[in-house]
């Protein structure tokens, strides 16, 4: 083909609405240039952001003639819808090395979370106990001990100011993390508890509302200022392996019944079960929404601003989830020991009623072990027994890349703050990290002496822990 070619091509935003006029571009324009093109058109040429461009659902990566014309996607004698994607203004740098591993768990240890703030660290092991780490100077802040078994699950409250843990024993604990005294003791459950998860900050200021999930079958919602149980949920029929609590104020249960039960947690009725989601050949085990990485954050940005006042705080929050929903409004994807996964339609397409059938997403051979939306909502990544990490499109659940190179089970799949690198910890004691424009691992993180149980990044993106069965934790750093 000669280099001379030009084609007639028209941008268009996420709403479908046309940016500037139709413009005759050569068909070796890259993504570059297409965005130096854009922000003139928009007018943002004393401050240029940052976007991503698509032909035909395929991502411009290299050139329009290389991505689209040669394979044959896109006729040159059309006019060429370009659809454009802001990203994330930050950018997070790559960790690529230890800058400490922290002994001190006696046994595995199978959780580690950041604090919203990020500037705290808790983990959570086989030796029953939690600990808090300062990230400031990496070292051991508070040993929590309470719990009589493993512990499996460590959640922040979205405004940092409680830590809640749980595990084998069935006892939920609150502690304040600051002090490391035991705030409450929550009993209840029957048998161990599978999961945790806070109200969002956005409905309700001083986060006083906590679900648990357990194998007893049941969800309880308590209330940890009274210290006391608020409401049960126990539609299920076999043991709940996870809870997430969205930004519109339901609550999801995927269980081994092969079901997930929606559920609502405001008056007039809370507790009642809304609808029940169903479709999963067998237990369902993970559960992602597209709203985690905001919900988990609350008021907390890349900025790393402090809010002391709450109502200030709740009135971030809202602003960052509504900024959040305003092109992809909040949907849930879970996954099954079926090796599939499901995307369930949004409040958006179920009002529409056009596409409310959930999106059947298929390709693992093993398990799905955890899945994660990327925090701008746009992608999905799965992680699996079958010892790769999945990448999906989260609007319509459709396949973009396998991303191989563990050599065992993959155990769990973390994005980075800006949506363009993801972190995965696996089996064969390794954490690799993988750039999602090239779709290849850029980093492999060795150093644990046995499998890596557990990981996180930290909402400001400057860091990521591990947790491994060795009993170390480490940090990684650029």
């Amino acid at each position: 083909m000669a280099d001379k070619t030009n084609i007639i091509a028209q941008f268009y935003n996420e709403e479908g609405v046309t940016s500037g006029p139709a413009l005759s571009l050569p068909a070796d324009v890259n993504p570059e240039q297409l965005a130096l093109l854009l922000n003139n058109l928009l007018g943002n040429e004393e401050d240029p952001l940052p976007y991503s461009f698509e032909v035909a659902e395929t991502e411009i990566t290299k050139t329009l003639d290389q991505d689209i014309i040669q394979p044959g996607k896109h006729s040159t004698e059309e006019t060429f819808k370009i659809l454009y994607r802001p990203q994330a203004l930050f950018r997070v740098r790559a960790v690529t090395r230890c800058s400490s591993s922290l002994t001190g768990h006696t046994d595995a240890i199978l959780c580690v979370s950041f604090s919203p703030c990020g500037t705290m660290l808790a983990s959570g092991g086989g030796d029953t106990t939690v600990r808090i780490w300062d990230l400031n100077t990496e070292t051991p802040h508070h040993q929590l001990k309470g719990h009589k078994h493993w512990v499996q699950h460590v959640a922040w409250s979205p405004n940092g100011k409680f830590l809640a843990s749980a595990g084998m024993d069935g006892l939920v604990i609150i502690w304040e993390p600051r002090t490391g005294k035991q705030h409450a003791v929550l009993k209840g459950h029957s048998k161990w508890v599978s999961a945790l998860a806070w109200e969002p900050l956005h409905l309700n200021a001083s986060c006083r509302r906590l679900a648990s999930s357990s194998s007893d079958g049941t969800v309880r919602v308590w209330d940890i200022a009274k210290k006391q149980l608020e409401f049960s949920m126990a539609q299920h029929t076999a043991p709940v392996m996870c809870v997430k609590w969205a930004g519109d104020g339901l609550i999801y249960s995927a269980s081994r019944d092969k079901t997930i039960k929606v559920w609502a947690s405001t008056e007039p009725h809370p507790g009642k079960l809304v609808k029940v989601l169903s479709g999963h050949a067998h237990w369902v085990t993970t559960l992602a929404l597209s709203t985690d990485g905001v919900l988990r954050t609350g008021a907390y940005d890349h900025t790393g601003r402090i809010y002391n006042d709450e109502d200030e705080a709740q009135k971030r929050a809202l602003q960052r989830y509504d900024q959040a929903i305003a092109i992809n409004p909040e949907r849930l994807c879970s996954g099954s020991d079926d090796f599939t996964m499901y995307l369930w339609p949004n409040k958006k397409e179920e009002l529409e009623g056009k596409k409310a059938a959930p999106k059947r997403m298929v390709g693992h051979q093993k398990t799905v072990n955890h899945v994660s939306f990327s925090p701008d909502g746009r992608y999905i990544a799965s992680a699996s027994f079958d010892k790769s990490v999945k990448i999906w499109d989260s609007r319509d659940g459709k396949f973009i890349a396998s991303l191989r190179g563990h050599v065992a089970e993959v155990y769990q799949v973390v994005w980075s703050s800006d949506s363009r690198m993801l972190i995965s910890c696996s089996k064969d004691s390794t954490i690799k990290l993988w750039d999602i424009k090239t779709k290849k691992m850029k980093m492999e993180l060795p150093g644990h002496l046995d499998e890596v149980f557990t990981v996180d990044w930290s909402p400001a993106g400057d860091k990521a822990s591990s947790g491994s069965k060795d009993k170390t934790l480490k940090i990684w750093r650029h």
